[in-house]
Parts: structure tokens; C-alpha cells; sequence
């Protein structure tokens, strides 16, 4: 390419590299940073970063002009500029920081080269043709007009305006002000081509003033406008404001419209279908995106979010049911009897109502998953709603539409995310509510759960009756002693113990370890394609892996090694703590499978031997009976919530005033029985050669181990009672009997509960005979057979069929020579069978 212009012939130019700026104006001594993406202004750059780092840059004529390349397509005056900084942005263009350093004129434009170079003349500054008074007087109407200006334009930053105002320069005045005012870029580059200070500070005035004039005309208009339109005016235009862009979106059709074809299409109810219309009608009078309007609307959208008539039919099939519930669980007998009964009725009688559960039990037992099982066999729904905590009776019943906030209860929610009005609802943790002074709502649960009530509950926020009958609702608690007593009377309660260990090591093996086999990559199957239920392979079975079509898994546990687990490291009545345990296996497991040296073939077996590798030590010890039968030393049983647990007691005799002591961290029940005791061997006392005396010169110290564990309930008195003759008389208890039941001061044995948890203590215990209250005999058909055919129960009526059982013959003393006595502590005949019952 040549040149554009005329050789120079002026000495004084220098020839520097150009860039031709579009709506930026630059002056001597602003700093100023802005992006470049053409590829001359870039190449021009990194000229000028090669050399002297000087740049000249130029307003051009023709902002759309992309490549101006003569003098006539841009401005003469520019400004020589050194460049600070040059950076490349993550969008491709270039940012540069620069400094104006002065004027100057161009003289040519050299187009030769892949970027411009300008020949200019620097233009120095004149000198002012402005007296002391005159400069003074300028700067003065300067600064007033700036003023007036910023009145106008608040954004500017106050610490700018003190900055200008306090200078008396009117130089730095000016330029300041060229600096921060917003001009157009026309008008700076006449400010900047104004050689002059004196004509420069008349010719910005002039510029600000115009400014100030059309500033204040407009803020005229807009507080006329403003006075000319009311409110209702106001409100008119933005609603066709908002209409016209509805129309613009393709969104033609009117709110309210809608809402009424939809209540048309629901089918609703009479005097509910009137109070919708109602409500849409009143929607369509108000203005548009008033808070009103948007209350009413979300109200409306809520009313019709609730399934009134989805209906989900139900399978009614006993033996799929029975299927469902045996895939998902092991055991539950009586929990699977229950429900199976409830959907025989229900095949029988499809419009029954009322059928609500309770499943009450500790912790880990599986009461929420069997809620699960309960839709799956059924075919309905399912939705939990969780109570712990729940203190608001605004929960349950929702709140109304007056509050800020408001929206439906927990029913009404669980029913839209059903999507169902037929759906089992899960009732988790219902004895976990609380009051406050927000109102209890155990009492708005009392609605909801009475087959009389709740065909028309009302929820305050939707205050359109809902007909809760057809739902079926399964309710969880860990303690039913917490239930308001009106809330648990609408509730078939059924109670789930905690389960043996036999129990455990079936749900371990069948569900627990294929499971976490799956999760951890360790069931031999890549893949994973299984035909899963509830998470369990269908092609694993790490018990037995030799059958066909079976895939044998990299990790097993042996049967030996899950009774390991079972009884050392875990001591819970559900299996929580045990699916924890087995996923800690897993994990080492996967540390030695995905190992550098780990072949395919590599296997890990788990073993009694290897457990303590991958579980730490034991944490916790079976309970054992003695090895002697010894004198004052009983085998009680308790329960507790992880299952049952022996209970020794310890009583030793000592001479001294008759002081009895009691430790072992016993409660105000067991110190009731504990004195009951002590009465009861008094009146015994002459039978078994007990010094009548005792009370007197004797001091009872009554103990039962482990003191830190707090010990408390109503079946400790036959222990008691037993424990206290046989040190006062010096007959040795059987160390393979333990016993349970509370005592009368006549001697008759009462009934007590958790029979199935405590046989299970003494059956791990080693105990070979439980000496139970005969009035819970009829409880001996919920224990497992497993501890039926390992344990002798005898059913006493009073603490003479106890103590018979209980002591031995061995050293009587020799003054008991009456023959009832003796007859008393003959211990019964040997049974044959181990599952014989003694009355």
C-alpha cells in the first residue's frame, strides 16, 4: 500500500504507531484502559511495545469505519500516549492501559506496513491570555455550573466533586471536569482540538450548561407525566404494558379464563366448584402482578396441584403381598399376618375405612421400610411425612392465606407428591411431636387419623373439605408411651421386638451383605444387571455361589465370622449398626481388591480367624453365667432398647444393725421392689432357716453390676427376693437359672413384658432354665422356636414355686430338718425334651 498523504517535510514530526479510536476521546493526563480487536490497532500496539513505547492515538470521523486509512477519515488532533500495560483477555482481544502525554497534530499517515504510523507535531500548550482575576472568575463559573451539573447526575462520586471544588486551578479544573462529565465524544474532541485555556474553560461551561438545560427540561416532563397520571392510570398502563408482551410471548390466553376452563374440567364439587369460580373471577379484576393477584393465583395453582380424583386401583392379592413383604424383610411374622389380614378385608369389603397402623419398636428394626413394602404390594402410592420435631399445629393443617408465607400442611403436600388421593402415608415418628404456643399438633393429627372425621378434613390454607378415608395410613414409634393417649386410641398398634441373632444372621446373609455387595463393586458382577428389589442382586448369593447362573463374589463372609459380627461388635435390636459394620468390610475389602497388585482373580475371604483386621477389636462381650452355683448370686433379666440383657444381682450378709444398702445405679422402682424383698424374706424367714432376727443384726448390701448403666423397672422382685434367702440362709442359687417378675409383699409373682427379648438374653447367656410369671404364659408363642426348644420354662405363681426351682439342695444348714422345707429346694426332675413347659 503508499501513502495516503504527502511526503512530510516538517522537521518536527515524529513518526510513531497509530490507533484509530471509536467513541473514546483521550486528553494529556488521563490514564485510560479500553479493549482492541482489529488486527492493525493490535499489531500497531506491539509496535510501540517493541520501540518507544509510545502510541498515538486519534478520534475517527466514522465510528462504523473499520479500516480508516486517510488523514481525511479522521480527526487531526490526537494525542500522544505512552502505553502502561498490555494484556490479553480470555475473550481474544487485547487490553491496554495508557497515559496521555500531549497533543499533536498529524502531518501523514504511513499505510505501508500490516499497521498505521502517524507523522504528528506535538501541539504545546499556550500560554494563558488570562489575568489573576480573570482566571479566578472563570474557574468560579466553572465550578457553579459543574455543581448544577451534578445535581443532576447523583452518580458521580462525592470525594470527585470535594476534589474540584477545593482547586483553584483552572487548569486542573478543567481538566478534571473533561475527565468525569459525561459529553458526547464530538464535543470532547472540540475541547481537545481548543488550544487555548481561556477558550477551552468558556467552550466546556458553554457544553455543561447545555447539559444542565436539557437535564432540567427532562426532569420537568417527568414530574409532569407524573403529576398527570393517578394511580388507577398508572396501574391501566402496566397492565396493557404486561398484556401487549404476553401477546409479543405467544401467551394469548387470559389467566383467569384458564383457571375457570380448568375448574370446569376437575369436576369439583358444588359449593366447591362456586368458590373457585369465585375466586377466578375476583382474579381477573385485579391488576396484574398486585400482591393480591399473585396470592390468589399461587392459591389457585395449589387447589388444583391436589389429585381429587387420581385413584390408584389396588392388587389385592394376598399371595403377591405375601411375595412382596418375604422378598423385603426376614421374620415379621406378626407385622406380614397383619397386613395381609387388612388386604383380605379389603378384597372382601373394597370400601372399608379406617384401617390405620402404628409400628411401634426401637430403632433399626425396619418400621419405615416396611411402610414401603406395604404401597409396593399393594400397588398404591407412597409418601413419608416426617413428624420429629413437628410443634406447629400450621404444619398439619396448613396456614391461612392472610399470613405472609402461607401454604398447605404436611397432608396435603404428602397427597400432591403422591399424585394419588389414595396413597399410603408414612407417619414417621409420630411420638416425636411437641407443643409449644403455636398450638400441639398431636390434636390436629386426632382429625386426621378418625375414620369419622377425616372424610371432610379441612386444611386451613385450602379450605376445601378432603376426603382422607380411602388413604392408608401407616404410623412409626419408637416409645407409644409418648403418644397422647386420644391419638393412640385410634391406632392399631402392633409392636416389633428387636430381632435374635439368629434374625440377624438371616438379614445379614439374604439382604445386607449382597447390598453392600452391589454398592462397593465387590458382588463379581461389573454389570450390575440384575432384576433387583430393593436394591438386592438377584444373580448374587454369597452364601451360595455353586449354583448356576450364580456369579461368585470377590468378597464372602463366612457364617462363623457373621456370628462374630453379630454378637461382639454390634449390641442394637434392629441391624443399623450391623449394615455399618458390613460396610466397614466392604471398605477394607475394596482397599485390597483395588490394590496395584489385585488380580481379577484376587478373592477376600472374611473369617473368625481375620475379623479383627477388618473390624478392630471387639467392642462389646457376650453375657455368661458363672461357673459355680453360688450363694447370693441371681440371674435376673431386663430390657432394654437394644434387646433384652442378663441381670445379676449380688446380695452379700454382714454383721452389723440392720442398714440395707443399695447400689448399682438402681431406680425408685427397683428400691420399691428391693424393700418388698426385704419384708417378703422376713415372713420367709422361719422355712428356710433364716435368723428372724436378721433385720436387727444383720446389714444387707443388695448390688447389681455394671453401676454407671442406670437400671430401672417393674420385674426385679422375684431376683431380689431369691437372691436375699439364699445369702440369708446359705443356699446356693442355680447358676443355669435366670428369672423375671415383679413381686407382692403375700409373695405372688406379677406378669411383666418383653418376654421374647429377655429369652433371647438368657438363651445367649447359656441359661438353661427361665422361671417366668405364669400369667405370661400365653405370651410363649411370640418366641422363636430356635430358643423354645434350647430353654425350660417354668411359669410360677408365687415366690414358693420360684424359690423351688431356683436354689439347690447342696448346703442346707443342718437345723432345717422340717420335711417342706427340704421338699421346697428339691429341684425338679430332669426334663426329656427341651421344649417341655413346667407349670
Amino acid at each position: 500500500m503508499q501513502n495516503t498523504t504527502t511526503p512530510d517535510k516538517n522537521k518536527n514530526a515524529v513518526k510513531i504507531p497509530m490507533i484509530p479510536m471509536r467513541g473514546i476521546v483521550i486528553f494529556p493526563k488521563m490514564i485510560l484502559h479500553f479493549d482492541v480487536a482489529k488486527d492493525k490497532s493490535v499489531s500497531a500496539l506491539r509496535a510501540a511495545a517493541a520501540g518507544s513505547r509510545k502510541v498515538f492515538l486519534v478520534f475517527q470521523k466514522d465510528v462504523l469505519a473499520d479500516d480508516p486509512n486517510a488523514v481525511e477519515e479522521v480527526h487531526k488532533v490526537g494525542v500522544i500516549a505512552e502505553l502502561r500495560q498490555m494484556i490479553k483477555t480470555p475473550e481474544g482481544a487485547t487490553r491496554v492501559l495508557v497515559e496521555g502525554l500531549a497533543r499533536a497534530k498529524i502531518v501523514n499517515i504511513d499505510t505501508g506496513k500490516s499497521y498505521f504510523a502517524a507523522s504528528v507535531v506535538p501541539m504545546p500548550n499556550r500560554k494563558s491570555d488570562l489575568t489573576k482575576a480573570e482566571e479566578d472568575a472563570q474557574c468560579r463559573i466553572l465550578k457553579e455550573t459543574f455543581r448544577q451539573y451534578c445535581k443532576f447526575v447523583p452518580k458521580l462520586p462525592a470525594e470527585l466533586y470535594e476534589t474540584i471544588i477545593n482547586d483553584d486551578s483552572l487548569e486542573k479544573v478543567s481538566d478534571s471536569i473533561i475527565f468525569n462529565v459525561f459529553l458526547k465524544p464530538e464535543h470532547k474532541q472540540k475541547l481537545l482540538e481548543t488550544a487555548t485555556l481561556k477558550k477551552r474553560a468558556q467552550l466546556l461551561t458553554r457544553m455543561i450548561e447545555t447539559e444542565n438545560d436539557i437535564m432540567r427540561l427532562e426532569a420537568g416532563i417527568h414530574e409532569q407525566v407524573r403529576e398527570g397520571l393517578d394511580k388507577n392510570q398508572r396501574e391501566y398502563y402496566l397492565r396493557e404494558q404486561m398484556r401487549v408482551i404476553s401477546r409479543q410471548l405467544g401467551d394469548d390466553g387470559d389467566e383467569a379464563a384458564e383457571y375457570l376452563t380448568k375448574i370446569t374440567e376437575a369436576c369439583f364439587p358444588k359449593e366447591v366448584e362456586e368458590k373457585l369460580r369465585k375466586d377466578a373471577l375476583r382474579l381477573s379484576k385485579l391488576p396484574q402482578g398486585s400482591q393480591e393477584a399473585n396470592l390468589l393465583a399461587t392459591y389457585l395453582e395449589s387447589v388444583f396441584d391436589i389429585p381429587w380424583n387420581a385413584v390408584t386401583p389396588d392388587n389385592l392379592s394376598i399371595e403377591h403381598a405375601q411375595v412382596q413383604l418375604d422378598h423385603d424383610h426376614y421374620g415379621l411374622h406378626k407385622v406380614k399376618e397383619r397386613v395381609t389380614e387388612m388386604i383380605a378385608v379389603r378384597a372382601l369389603n373394597p370400601d372399608i375405612k379406617g384401617q390405620i397402623i402404628c409400628l411401634a419398636g426401637p430403632p433399626g428394626v425396619g418400621k419405615t421400610s416396611i411402610g414401603r413394602s406395604v404401597a409396593e404390594a399393594l400397588g398404591r402410592k407412597f409418601a413419608r411425612i416426617s413428624l420429629g420435631g413437628v410443634r406447629d399445629e400450621a404444619e398439619i393443617r396448613g396456614h391461612r392465606k392472610t399470613y405472609l408465607g402461607a401454604m398447605p400442611g404436611r397432608i396435603v403436600k404428602a397427597l400432591t407428591y403422591a399424585k394419588s388421593v389414595n396413597p399410603v402415608l408414612l407417619l414417621d415418628e409420630i411420638d416425636k411431636m411437641s407443643n409449644d404456643y403455636k398450638g400441639d399438633p398431636s390434636a390436629a393429627m386426632l382429625e386426621v387419623l378418625d375414620p369419622e372425621q377425616n372424610v371432610e378434613f379441612t386444611d386451613h390454607y385450602v379450605e376445601i373439605p378432603l376426603d382422607l378415608s380411602r388413604v392408608l395410613f401407616i404410623a412409626t414409634a419408637n416409645n407409644i408411651s409418648e403418644i397422647p393417649a386420644p391419638l393412640r386410641d385410634r391406632m392399631d398398634i402392633i409392636e416389633l421386638g428387636s430381632y435374635t441373632s439368629e434374625e440377624k444372621f438371616h438379614i445379614a446373609k439374604e439382604f445386607l451383605l449382597p447390598k453392600q455387595l452391589i454398592k462397593h463393586g465387590e458382588s463379581g458382577n461389573p454389570a450390575s444387571s440384575t432384576n433387583a428389589v430393593g436394591g438386592i442382586a438377584a444373580d448374587t448369593a454369597p452364601d451360595d455361589t455353586a449354583k448356576p447362573g450364580k456369579v461368585k463374589p470377590r468378597l464372602t463372609v463366612s457364617d462363623a465370622a457373621m456370628y462374630n459380627v453379630i454378637d461382639n461388635y454390634t449390641k442394637e435390636a434392629g441391624v443399623r449398626s450391623l449394615e455399618k459394620q458390613i460396610s466397614k468390610i466392604c471398605r477394607k475389602a475394596a482397599k485390597i481388591l483395588a490394590a496395584e497388585t489385585a488380580t481379577a482373580a484376587t478373592k477376600v475371604s472374611v473369617t473368625p480367624a481375620n475379623l479383627e483386621k477388618f473390624l478392630g477389636k471387639k467392642k462389646f462381650r457376650l453375657d455368661a453365667i458363672n461357673g459355680l452355683d453360688e450363694v447370693g448370686i441371681v440371674n435376673g433379666l431386663a430390657w432394654t432398647a437394644a434387646g433384652g440383657t442378663l441381670l445379676p444381682l449380688e446380695v452379700i450378709v454382714m454383721p452389723g444393725t440392720g442398714k440395707i444398702e443399695i447400689t448399682g445405679s438402681l431406680g425408685d422402682v427397683m428400691k420399691e421392689s428391693s424393700k418388698i424383698a426385704v419384708s417378703l424374706t422376713r415372713s420367709l424367714s422361719e422355712q428356710y432357716g433364716i435368723d428372724p432376727e436378721f433385720y436387727k443384726n444383720k446389714d444387707l448390701h443388695i448390688h447389681a453390676p455394671e453401676g454407671a448403666v442406670p437400671k430401672d423397672g417393674p420385674s426385679a422382685g422375684v431376683s431380689m427376693t431369691t437372691a436375699l434367702v439364699s445369702a440369708l440362709s446359705g443356699i446356693a442359687v442355680r447358676r443355669d437359672v435366670a428369672m423375671t417378675g415383679e413381686i407382692t409383699l403375700h409373695g405372688k409373682v406379677l406378669p411383666i413384658g418383653g418376654l421374647r427379648e429377655k429369652s433371647m438374653a438368657a438363651y445367649r447367656a447359656g441359661v438353661k432354665t427361665i422361671i417366668v410369671p405364669k400369667q405370661n404364659k400365653a405370651d410363649l408363642s411370640e418366641i422363636d422356636d430356635v430358643i423354645k426348644d434350647n430353654l425350660r420354662f417354668v411359669f410360677a405363681e408365687n415366690i414358693g414355686q420360684v424359690l423351688k426351682t431356683a436354689l439347690t439342695i447342696a448346703n442346707i444348714p443342718p437345723f432345717v430338718r422340717d420335711p417342706a422345707v427340704i421338699s421346697a429346694v428339691v429341684p425338679p426332675k430332669p426334663h426329656v425334651s427341651t421344649a417341655t413347659i413346667a407349670d
